[in-house]
């Protein structure tokens, strides 16, 4: 039976991110975007082909409860700039995994990650009140391994072989967390700009 979490409408936002429900709708205006070799898939994402299976592949993941994914929207310009979910969700342990993040290229380094990831955190320790955020970052992504840091997590190790790629190799996690005791002064400290 899956949790009556996955059915809920989730909407995250603020004055410069809308998270909402991952969608087929969205698919036309992934398409502006998700074409870059420079985004970490565990699927390939190059043609309409690859993206047709992307889409179908993650909205599945909610309908079988799986993960629950996000569109994130630029509020700023109204435009689709890319997606994240929660992963890895472990209601009776009180935890979940952030993740899955990616951006078109225009909107790295706007500070559209650090809004968006407020919203996410604030929903799971205070909405959820789970116990642990955690992120994993390919070992050799990192530009994610520096934008995690800069949310106040910490980083705990690395998981050898933890996955395997879009080309058949197994590749390296390193995983970072975020406890509940941490998330008011990292609340503070690093989304001052959001309270």
């Amino acid at each position: 039976m899956i949790n009556d979490f996955y059915r809920q409408n989730i909407i995250l936002e603020n004055e410069i991110v809308k998270l909402v429900p991952f969608e087929e709708v969205y698919k036309e205006q992934l398409k502006d975007i998700i074409y870059d070799e420079e985004i970490y898939y565990t699927i390939e994402c190059k043609n309409e082909q690859e993206l047709d299976k992307y889409v179908s592949v993650t909205t599945n993941q909610r309908e079988v409860g799986g993960s629950y994914p996000f569109i994130i929207i630029d509020k700023r310009t109204n435009e689709v700039a890319g997606s994240t979910r929660f992963g890895n969700i472990q209601f009776a342990n009180k935890r979940v995994e952030i993740g899955w993040t990616w951006y078109g290229k225009a909107f790295r380094g706007s500070g559209l990650n650090k809004a968006c990831k407020f919203e996410l955190l604030k929903f799971a320790f205070e909405k959820m009140e789970f116990r642990r955020v955690q992120f994993s970052a390919d070992s050799r992504n990192t530009r994610s391994q520096k934008a995690i840091k800069k949310l106040g997590a910490t980083q705990e190790g690395i998981f050898r072989s933890n996955y395997i790629d879009s080309s058949g190799e197994s590749q390296d996690d390193i995983y970072f967390s975020i406890i509940h005791s941490e998330w008011d002064t990292i609340k503070r400290d690093v989304f001052k700009e959001f309270i």
